[in-house]
């Protein structure tokens, strides 16, 4: 929406998406504002959304299946296979998840957005 009429469904709505060179009022009611004029990049807005979505999923896998093997390790459940790390190293353990999680989150801005691209003919 752009116009003080589209206020009320933009707030409404699951996602309202405005134009940036509408109208105050449904620019704040939209959760989503379009800076270019361009009605295709409500396709950017869908990809980001869907490629957002993927590397939550990547990240909750990832933070799982390590998390599964380095808590127990900090913990010591190993210990009396003579398998122990120091409150040190499992410090360092637990900062990797939580480094690679969001090494990965970044490859989001890497994402090609452009709308013509995603327009399909």
């Amino acid at each position: 929406g752009d116009g003080v009429n589209d206020a009320p469904a933009l707030a409404r709505a699951d996602v309202g998406v405005a134009i940036g060179a509408g109208t105050d009022v449904a620019i704040e009611s939209a959760g989503v504002v379009l800076a270019a004029n361009d009605p295709r990049a409500v396709l950017s807005i869908i990809e980001l959304s869907h490629a957002s979505y993927r590397k939550m999923w990547q990240n909750l896998v990832w933070a799982t299946g390590y998390n599964v093997i380095a808590v127990p390790l900090a913990a010591g459940v190993l210990a009396f296979a003579g398998v122990a790390i120091s409150p040190a190293v499992a410090a360092v353990l637990m900062s990797v998840s939580t480094i690679v999680v969001a090494l990965n989150a970044q490859l989001l801005r890497g994402l090609d957005l452009d709308p013509a691209r995603l327009v399909r003919t």
